[in-house]
């Protein structure tokens, strides 16, 4: 047995070191496509239903959620897109628009969590405000646009878990959540973010106000499930800021002055 889990490993191993080639490959000859081709877009569906029937039921939802400014997009970040597709055909997936965010979490909320995603004025923020909140709604899996799988996603969630969070640097980070829903830690952080937002605590810009600070607050002492992010779910490879933001110049959330944050 600790034999397989061993060459298990070293398979994923492999295929993050094949991935990453691709994904670098990709990006690289994505330059002088879109050098000819400046305008050229490719669109991202809003719903993927899942090519493979699921045979046994799991407490994680088969669901991928994703959101971005636009779902029309360059092609390193459709590549990135059609590579998570290939590695988790038995799920179904979603992308959410900017106000299909809004129009859920208001039809959804009391109006106190309302109000304060509606003082949100970065995009980012809004999407770690969302997805905590669709994955306590709905459950399933959240992976941020440049994130991309490593592994086949039904062989990295098993059905009896309730979560699966993945660490760098022995750190939580929230750019891939898979949960099940209702699990209380997603209504935590999302009590830490409101508290934040009614605080106005921007000291520490985004990645504090409602990113994986907030998580990891919420997570302190506590046992959940989690995976190394090089063998789960890693960001960047196929793509990088300059293809994410072609089309909304200075969109990505290091960009944004700390008092710009909340209306």
């Amino acid at each position: 047995m600790q034999v397989t889990q061993v060459r298990h490993k070293w398979l994923i191993r492999l295929s993050g070191v094949l991935s990453r080639l691709l994904g670098n490959i990709v990006k690289t000859l994505s330059y002088p496509f879109h050098w000819a081709f400046p305008n050229k877009r490719f669109m991202i569906p809003t719903f993927s239903p899942a090519k493979i029937k699921n045979l046994q039921k799991s407490r994680i939802p088969n669901i991928i959620w994703q959101t971005n400014y636009s779902n029309k997009v360059t092609l390193p970040v459709y590549c990135n897109y059609l590579f998570n597709r290939l590695l988790s055909l038995n799920y179904n997936y979603y992308y959410v628009s900017t106000e299909a965010r809004e129009q859920f979490i208001k039809e959804n909320s009391d109006k106190v969590t309302f109000e304060a995603y509606c003082r949100l004025t970065d995009g980012a923020a809004q999407a770690d405000f969302w997805r905590l909140f669709v994955l306590h709604q709905k459950g399933g899996v959240y992976m941020d646009i440049d994130a991309h799988l490593i592994w086949n996603l039904s062989s990295i969630i098993r059905n009896n878990d309730n979560e699966v969070l993945i660490t760098r640097r022995d750190k939580y980070t929230n750019f891939f959540l898979a949960t099940k829903p209702n699990n209380e830690f997603l209504k935590e952080t999302l009590d830490i973010i409101i508290d934040n937002i009614e605080q106005r605590r921007i000291d520490g810009g985004v990645f504090h106000l409602t990113g994986p600070v907030t998580l990891n607050t919420a997570l302190e002492g506590k046992n959940v499930n989690t995976r190394l992010d090089k063998l789960t779910c890693v960001q960047g490879t196929f793509t990088n800021e300059y293809f994410q933001y072609m089309d909304k110049k200075l969109g990505h959330w290091n960009h944004k002055k700390n008092e710009d944050l909340l209306m």
